[in-house]
């Protein structure tokens, strides 16, 4: 039996206690949070769950195995390095750290530890997403060419990340899954409309090897939800609309074919359109979250490595961190491997 304790009794805390409690082999044994008036209702919710305002009392529980962390960006640092130097494992909300460096330090002390860290992109445990990765690695799209994405919606407004930040985090994650590389360089225009310096709008542009280009476009003000990616290949595309109760992925047998007419001068260029089919594969019907919980659960259980582990969180900060620095400088092109 696994037992762990989730620090953060917010949003999203509340739906990984719920998560983890139905994990067979899991038993959670704690919820922590600073506001008591938050742990109240959990603690009549599950009336074996223990709660505290301090988290040191979890570190200094030997019945503790894991430490499950759902606070704000800035918080987890101190407590992820806290929870590991404890001989916890850790599991840490997305994204890992505020900056590459602190990233980085969390999942060094991670391996020195022999810990299992976790980064929570629940998006990569999405039947979904894991479709179109399957679909990738097959051949199915053939040469990938590009991927457009758009995360936008009319709210909610953060007051101390700007969007970037605080939607663009899930569509790095799978980008960069799907891909299974980090890109060369990172650029990003954006503004600030309704707050001073966070801003509310952005566009991202990620170039990897191979000319293969991703575009994000994440926004709080737009008046309908969109949660929509294209990924184009030289054979087929794909559509992943995470909005769609039944045909989340949808795949074309669609692409564009170009014929040189006048090898001599180059100067007649016919193209061919074929549109075809088009596939939805079913999908494993499985919350994404309680995928994650499970897989959290059996690394600790068996010794694996996450599939967001620390490199992947470590990856995503990178990004963001380009991207937010590009954003600062007028949108010039960042490359990933220089010193962010």
């Amino acid at each position: 039996m696994v037992h762990l304790a989730v620090i953060g009794a917010g949003y999203w805390g509340p739906n990984l206690i719920r998560n983890f409690s139905q994990v067979p082999g899991a038993r959670v044994a704690y919820v922590c949070d600073l506001d008591s008036a938050k742990l109240a209702p959990l603690a009549s919710q599950y009336p074996t769950l223990a709660t505290t305002t301090d988290y040191h009392d979890l570190l200094r529980d030997p019945k503790v195995d894991a430490i499950v962390i759902a606070t704000p960006v800035s918080t987890h640092r101190r407590l992820a390095l806290d929870a590991l130097r404890a001989g916890k494992h850790v599991l840490v909300e997305k994204p890992l750290a505020a900056t590459t460096e602190t990233a980085c330090e969390i999942s060094d002390a991670a391996h020195a530890a022999g810990r299992v860290l976790m980064v929570g992109h629940t998006f990569i445990y999405n039947p979904a997403v894991v479709k179109v990765k399957e679909m990738i690695e097959r051949g199915a799209l053939g040469e990938i060419y590009y991927i457009d994405s758009s995360r936008v919606n009319l709210g909610l407004h953060q007051f101390d990340i700007n969007v970037i930040w605080d939607l663009a985090p899930h569509d790095v994650s799978i980008i960069l899954y799907w891909l299974g590389q980090r890109p060369l360089r990172v650029s990003a225009r954006g503004n600030s409309y309704t707050q001073t310096d966070i801003e509310d709008v952005a566009f991202l542009t990620l170039e990897f090897e191979n000319k293969v280009m991703a575009h994000i476009h994440v926004s709080w003000m737009s008046p309908a939800k969109l949660r929509r990616t294209t990924v184009v290949g030289s054979k087929q595309m794909i559509v992943y609309d995470d909005l769609e109760t039944m045909e989340k992925v949808k795949l074309y047998d669609s692409r564009v074919e170009a014929l040189m007419l006048n090898q001599a001068t180059r100067a007649e260029l016919q193209r061919t359109y074929r549109v075809g089919d088009v596939l939805s594969p079913r999908l494993d019907v499985i919350e994404p979250l309680r995928a994650e919980c499970e897989h959290f659960v059996e690394c600790i259980a068996k010794g694996k490595t996450p599939r967001t582990d620390g490199n992947a969180g470590v990856a995503v900060v990178q990004v963001l961190e380009a991207a937010t620095r590009s954003l600062k400088e007028g949108g010039r092109s960042i490359e990933i491997g220089a010193t962010l």
